[in-house]
């Protein structure tokens, strides 16, 4: 992530998108044990961990925009948390018409 400072703002300049299988989704509760159910914008809540290897690096809250990867097996209910996007990357998200099923439903 690159990042060019201009009177206090920040500009952003590469953000992650998802991929194949991936899906953008909002945390709505953090359950413990490195679990939280997530309220993806493909319309399925799923029970998601975070992974090991974030497991120190990644600090959620509820109402974090993050990104998730389904599982292989059981992909409808559960996934792996693998990003989380900071607040002018959620901007950035809304701006180019990622989130754009977030402002639709009225169920987030």
């Amino acid at each position: 992530m690159a990042f060019h400072q201009q009177e206090g703002e920040e500009e952003v300049l590469r953000v992650r998108t998802p991929r194949n299988t991936e899906s953008l989704g909002i945390l709505d509760q953090r359950v413990g044990a490195s679990r939280c159910v997530v309220k993806c914008l493909d319309g399925k809540t799923r029970n998601c961990r975070i992974p090991g290897r974030l497991k120190r690096k990644l600090w959620v809250r509820e109402g974090d925009v993050v990104l998730v990867e389904p599982w292989e097996f059981g992909g409808d209910e559960r996934g792996d948390i693998i990003y989380k996007y900071r607040s002018n990357q959620v901007q950035w998200l809304r701006k180019n018409g990622f989130l754009d099923k977030l402002e639709q439903s009225d169920e987030f």
